[in-house]
């Protein structure tokens, strides 16, 4: 064999092997799918202890890996800002910083540099899918995303008059035609995923479904209140306790960091006052987690009704997070795709009429009712910990967090116990799939999650921070200092207090001292971070 052969035959075997390794590579790299919910409590799903049926998100505990120390930021914008662009909110302008423009809706523009995931995942070939609510500046398609179903108009479960397909709105959905949002964005995501598997199978895909559920208002279809009906006349302490001693069964958290649930403050209601709203809502209402038989038998059906319709909508997000999931088993992508589910918050005490007001004569959960849960039952949602969306103590901040990748992620049924933030989903995204961050983007805070698919506690953070509302927090190891607005620092311990009830803020003020330092620190960072291009 003559030496050009030779070599023209070595470079054909070149090729095939860069080609087979090429192949290989991209069928390493796992479609996405990333599921948030909207006010779930940290103990409403059947796999952290609570009642409802759950059993499609259960399935996905059971199959790869449950988190018990994961966090997002109090609040529905600054969590999809953080979990979308890897940095803290405030970092990108996306929630209140002193002297900036900066927030929710318009009134915080991201910079440049703080792009959304699916544009850092261009470069890796995948397609980008987005349904549900945004929550964040600009448009879905805008920021990279291939296809998009934007729902904003979460007060209208029934009849949303608000909405996009592909950044262009669409006409006012009429009540009555048998629309429910949380069946409609489990539509969307399996067409545009239909479309995938027919047009662009070559393609790894990322799937952002993000649910309105269980969002007020308390909308829910008829036939899911009915399997909870009667439910909840127990009462909330009641299911608070069920909840906890499930938790302790299945080993949920360790009783070394939390030995029982955190006590009820039953003087703290809703973070924001709108009395004229219990007028409306009738006796049945209270604003307050009073004990249940203090309540009037009014007030007792009342607030177990309310606590039905919560469940109802959990129950149904979850029927449809399967009809998802069917969908990527119909595509046989099932093995190679990597499942993320968490809340942007956690339960909330919220109690307010929107929209389209509150009829107390029709059953409530339909479409002319305006329900929220209130303090009562989110403090049982948010089982063990303490206080409720908004605030930055751990019930308003911790989230479940689930993953499954079947072919990715060996572990079965197992607990993550290290701590991390949603920051960490962009950086850990990045490393699964090759994507890449602009060239001149600042560092940013994230910690790739990746080492811990094999091995709890192998990522570690020098410090998680908080600022939301003018509640403040900041974790540095098992040491947390929170100070909620208008008073002052409390100090704890979550190796052996993550239930946040023994203040140690007098007897360990050096260490307070440290932490609320750093705090002010981060925060003076951050704000010069996000100030620094406001000139051009």
């Amino acid at each position: 064999m003559n030496t050009i052969v030779k070599l023209l035959l070595c470079s054909a075997a070149f090729a095939c092997l860069d080609l087979s390794h090429a192949e290989a590579d991209a069928k390493r790299r796992p479609n996405v799918l990333l599921i948030l919910a909207d006010d779930l409590g940290f103990s409403d799903l059947g796999c952290y202890g609570g009642e409802i049926a759950t059993p499609n998100l259960d399935a996905i505990a059971a199959d790869g890996l449950r988190f018990t120390q994961f966090y997002n930021t109090a609040r529905c914008w600054p969590t999809r800002a953080a979990l979308m662009t890897g940095y803290y909110a405030q970092q990108v302008r996306r929630d209140k910083l002193p002297g900036i423009a900066s927030g929710g809706g318009n009134r915080g523009i991201r910079p440049d540099w703080g792009v959304l995931l699916p544009t850092m995942l261009k470069s890796a070939g995948y397609r980008s899918y987005h349904t549900g609510k945004w929550h964040i500046d600009g448009m879905p398609l805008a920021n990279g995303f291939d296809h998009s179903y934007l729902l904003t108009d979460q007060g209208r479960f029934f009849n949303p008059t608000k909405h996009w397909k592909d950044d262009v709105a669409l006409p006012p959905v009429k009540k009555g035609t048998g629309f429910y949002a949380t069946t409609a964005l489990a539509n969307h995501a399996i067409e545009v995923l239909t479309e995938h598997t027919e047009q662009y199978a070559d393609a790894p895909f990322f799937h952002y479904l993000a649910f309105a559920a269980p969002h007020f208002p308390l909308h829910a279809l008829p036939e899911d209140i009915e399997i909870y009906n009667d439910r909840y006349h127990d009462g909330w302490e009641i299911i608070r306790q069920q909840r906890w001693l499930r938790m302790q069964h299945m080993g949920l958290l360790k009783s070394t960091m939390v030995s029982e649930p955190s006590a009820v403050e039953r003087n703290l209601g809703p973070p924001y006052d709108f009395p004229e709203a219990i007028e409306i809502l009738g006796d049945g209402e209270v604003n307050k987690p009073l004990p249940w038989n203090d309540l009037s038998d009014e007030q007792r059906k009342f607030q177990a009704t309310k606590m039905s319709i919560h469940a109802a909508m959990i129950h149904r997000m979850d029927i449809e997070i399967g009809r998802v999931f069917d969908q990527i088993r119909k595509m046989r992508q099932w093995e190679n795709t990597l499942v993320i589910f968490l809340s942007d918050n956690g339960a909330s005490a919220e109690i307010m009429v929107r929209d389209d007001g509150h009829d107390p004569q029709l059953p409530p959960g339909s479409a002319d009712t305006y329900l929220c849960l209130g303090p009562g039952w989110s403090t049982t949602c948010n089982t063990p910990f303490r206080r409720h969306k908004t605030w930055t103590h751990e019930g308003g901040i911790s989230t479940p967090l689930l993953m499954s990748w079947p072919q990715g992620i060996a572990a079965k049924g197992e607990f993550r116990r290290n701590p991390g933030h949603v920051s960490d989903m962009v950086p850990t995204l990045l490393e699964l799939t090759g994507g890449t961050k602009l060239a001149d983007a600042p560092l940013a805070p994230g910690k790739s999650l990746v080492p811990v698919f094999s091995e709890d506690g192998t990522v570690q953070h020098d410090l998680m921070w908080w600022f939301h509302d003018d509640h403040k927090a900041i974790r540095m190891g098992d040491w947390k200092a929170v100070a909620p607005v208008g008073e002052p620092w409390e100090l704890y311990n979550l190796a052996s207090d993550r239930g946040e009830s023994a203040n140690l803020a007098t007897v360990e003020a050096t260490k307070l001292m440290e932490l609320v330092a750093e705090w002010d620190r981060q925060l003076a960072a951050m704000t010069k971070l996000a100030s620094r291009d406001l000139a051009k």
